[in-house]
């Protein structure tokens, strides 16, 4: 039994997560037989690629029975994909392909538990005793599932130091839902550290050129309307739908200036956390800055030297004491802390949580929990907590104080009470 409670026993960690997809693998087919499916988004989701379907490319003109696209073209392409394999929208045959995209989820996460080696094998459990999560997937089958495993991927492909085709994943995920956006800080802070800042632009710049690679039919016919309603950032949501602050009064709720402070409260909480938890090794955050700006000035210096071209901008000094400085090769523990506590930080922030958004972060819950020094009583029983809360319906403003009051001690055990000190340079390797 020992094994199972020691993170760095990858065999352990194998053998429960092999366990738990044979599990996965028999129970949704189960869910799907005997659990009455519930309509929400997915007919509003085959009338609006529907009308792209059939040559609308206007996004003041798509809509569905819940009301507008509003969201980007990933999404399009992808549900319309899902219409024709579902035989034009067949809800069973839809609930069985979002079987699929669970069990492809938790196969990627737990391949991110395995690597970084934080959590127990035994607490990897409860990656799978998620009623709810279980529900958006295969009983509601939301967009956001699709999102969530692209930012998954991309996660990993950061762990694997492929730099700018992690972004490009992550772009593809923001082009399906604009959530994955929470895990934007974090990621460049991820580059800033380990990858020449070269490598950071060439991946954003091929990011953004696949955003307007998919977004081009809709931007050549209405830019406006594409750009107003697929990223819309000032959305008002409805009272009635939320789960973390139904204890304040609609008007409230409502109101531009809670907006406004949950903005700036996002803001600063990212600016404390990567200044002294993300950043402290290294002597904080402008210090990273710093090192990523010397590293692109000696690489340009050196492609003066190759080239004989000569930049005015760049300081030149004596070409032989040119070199590189090594980069840092970063643990995959200091990484999935870094995405997960940032994409954290913006649900904590966040002005609404619907049910659905529990995948935003839900699969982060234990690697969070065990990154800090609460005991495993508190770590489990905030685990309970969150998730009860989430599978109360309607949501109440008590149960929505007990959510924000878990997410706040998480939020805060991490902040004061990290499990160790995380060495976010544990190797080096040659440039």
């Amino acid at each position: 039994m020992l094994r199972f409670n020691d993170p760095s026993d990858t065999r352990a960690a194998l053998w429960v997560s092999a366990g738990i997809l044979v599990l996965e693998a028999i129970m949704c087919p189960l869910i799907i037989t005997r659990v009455t499916y519930t309509e929400l988004d997915w007919v509003a989701y085959m009338e609006e690629v529907e009308g792209f379907l059939k040559g609308q490319l206007d996004y003041r003109e798509l809509r569905g029975q819940t009301g507008p696209l509003v969201y980007p073209a990933g999404f399009v392409y992808i549900f319309s994909f899902l219409r024709w394999l579902t035989g034009g929208g067949d809800i069973r045959t839809a609930q069985y392909v979002f079987a699929v995209l669970y069990i492809a989820t938790q196969a990627v996460v737990l391949w991110l538990y395995i690597k970084a080696k934080v959590v127990p094998p035994w607490a990897l459990t409860l990656l799978a005793l998620s009623k709810r999560l279980h529900s958006i997937f295969v009983l509601r089958l939301f967009n956001d599932c699709v999102a969530m495993l692209l930012a998954y991927i991309a996660t990993g492909l950061l762990l694997l130091q492929r730099w700018r085709a992690s972004l490009v994943v992550y772009s593809a995920a923001v082009s399906v839902k604009m959530n994955v956006l929470l895990m934007a800080p974090p990621v460049l802070i991820v580059l800033l550290k380990a990858a020449e800042v070269q490598e950071i632009v060439e991946g954003a710049m091929q990011g953004v050129a696949l955003q307007l690679f998919l977004g081009a039919p809709f931007l050549l016919h209405n830019a406006g309307a594409y750009v107003s309603r697929a990223f819309e950032l000032s959305r008002v949501f409805q009272h009635v739908w939320s789960v973390n602050l139904k204890f304040l009064p609609e008007p409230v709720f409502q109101s531009r200036s809670v907006a406004s402070a949950l903005l700036a409260a996002h803001l600063a909480l990212l600016l404390l956390f990567a200044h002294y938890r993300w950043c402290r090794k290294e002597g904080g955050l402008w210090a990273v800055i710093q090192s990523a700006m010397q590293r692109l000035v000696l690489s340009v210096r050196l492609r003066e030297q190759k080239t004989g071209w000569r930049s005015r901008a760049v300081p030149r000094g004596p070409a032989a004491q040119l070199q590189l400085p090594r980069l840092p090769q970063l643990p995959a523990s200091h990484i999935l802390l870094l995405v997960f506590s940032g994409n954290f930080i913006g649900i904590v922030c966040a002005r609404t949580l619907h049910y659905q958004f529990y995948s935003w972060y839900f699969h982060t819950i234990p690697l969070l929990l065990w990154s800090t020094r609460l005991p495993t009583a508190v770590r489990l029983s905030l685990w309970l907590c969150i998730e009860v809360i989430f599978n109360m319906y309607p949501s109440t403003p008590q149960s929505s104080m007990a959510l924000v009051g878990c997410h706040l001690i998480i939020l805060c055990a991490l902040a004061l009470f990290p499990a160790r000190s995380d060495g976010s340079i544990a190797k080096q390797r040659a440039a």
